[in-house]
């Protein structure tokens, strides 16, 4: 392994860290707030950071990916996309906790996969595996009474069903386009969707954006912002299959943050759930994985 690719890979790690740390910033977040406004203003925030970033390489560099249209087209589905994963994942954190909302948002990297069963794509060995003991691992997690499930367990893995339609989205479309762009125009997009909802859902109160600045501000300049763009730098020169095995890390860096910040603490059962899907989500990686995983803030 080369001296970049041992950059690059760091870099990823502290990706996962941020992730994890954005789910602890979602619940602080929602203590002030709707979860459609807070969304609105983390992904408008977002955004923004990427402004300057795309400004500079235009100057440095030439961008010849796609047309405005493509990269408006494009960036509006994957924004759908992101306006349902980040919904489903912030109203399943009013009632569950940063840390099982990471391992399970984190199912989204087997989820992939058994998606692409619907492009012709029918996964390896692996992934069918890895898939079978996260689910397990979810179970054990979760459920907390036979197969009953809170009810924000439930909202957060649909989140991360959309979560796995971006991944595969992104994949199939991405290259054709500037990723940086595309991601302004996507977390623009999830924006304004997220305000035009929240507008007629919830209140607006200028003193609750006050008081989430924290939490909005790690959310979009350090979450969406930052972490992305440290992604896309690190994928450059890190294997896909090592790329998504330490971005998956996400889970088990958002279990740590809402322990040390948030004082959630999982019982020996969880533990035991929360490993598995880990296993889970390492061992669909392993072999045959042929699109990368992106980021799913």
């Amino acid at each position: 392994m080369n001296i970049k690719s041992v950059q690059a890979n760091l870099i990823l790690l502290i990706t996962a860290v941020i992730w994890g740390g954005g789910f602890v910033a979602q619940r602080l977040g929602m203590q002030q707030m709707g979860p459609y406004i807070f969304n609105g203003f983390r992904f408008l925030i977002g955004a923004l950071t990427l402004v300057p970033v795309i400004l500079v390489r235009k100057k440095s560099v030439v961008v010849e990916k796609g047309d405005s249209k493509k990269i408006l087209l494009i960036g509006a589905v994957a924004g759908l996309f992101l306006f349902f994963g980040a919904t489903f994942q912030q109203l399943g954190l009013v009632f569950t906790t940063a840390g099982k909302a990471g391992f399970i948002t984190g199912l989204y990297v087997v989820i992939v996969p058994l998606l692409g069963m619907l492009w012709g794509d029918r996964g390896s060995l692996y992934s069918w595996l890895g898939a079978m003991i996260a689910v397990v691992g979810l179970y054990f997690l979760s459920a907390s009474r036979g197969l009953v499930f809170a009810p924000g367990d439930g909202f957060v893995l649909i989140g991360a069903c959309f979560w796995a339609l971006h991944v595969q989205f992104i994949a199939r479309f991405s290259p054709d386009v500037d990723a940086f762009q595309l991601s302004f125009v996507q977390s623009l997009f999830t924006s304004l969707i997220s305000f035009g909802v929240g507008i007629f859902l919830e209140d607006v109160v200028f003193d609750q954006v006050l008081s989430a600045t924290f939490p909005i501000l790690y959310g979009g300049v350090i979450a969406i912002g930052i972490a992305y763009t440290m992604q896309v730098v690190g994928q450059q020169y890190a294997k896909p299959t090592d790329a998504a095995i330490i971005l998956s890390l996400e889970s088990v860096f958002a279990a740590f943050w809402g322990w040390l910040i948030l004082g959630e603490l999982l019982s020996s059962r969880a533990l035991l759930g929360s490993g598995l899907m880990l296993a889970g989500m390492m061992i669909s990686q392993l072999r045959g994985k042929k699109i990368q995983v992106v980021d799913p803030y």
